[in-house]
């Protein structure tokens, strides 16, 4: 499972855009968006490299990430 603090995400299109970059990566990652504080929370068995260029090549950058178990 994964923490990941991003910028860049200011309405629910793009919760929708950083959610199906994860999920073409991963189509059975459980991607859970909140727009508030603008974290994502991912269960997926890809590698974190995989994760993070699947959001930034979405448009988003990623400032924090995090394995959490």
């Amino acid at each position: 499972m994964f923490e990941i603090k991003v910028s860049g995400l200011t309405c629910g299109g793009c919760v929708k855009s950083v959610t199906n970059a994860i999920k073409e990566l991963d189509s059975k990652a459980v991607v859970n968006v909140d727009l508030n504080s603008q974290i994502i929370n991912i269960a997926s068995d890809h590698k974190k490299d995989e994760i993070i260029l699947s959001i930034e090549d979405a448009g988003f950058s990623v400032l924090e990430f995090k394995e959490t178990n």
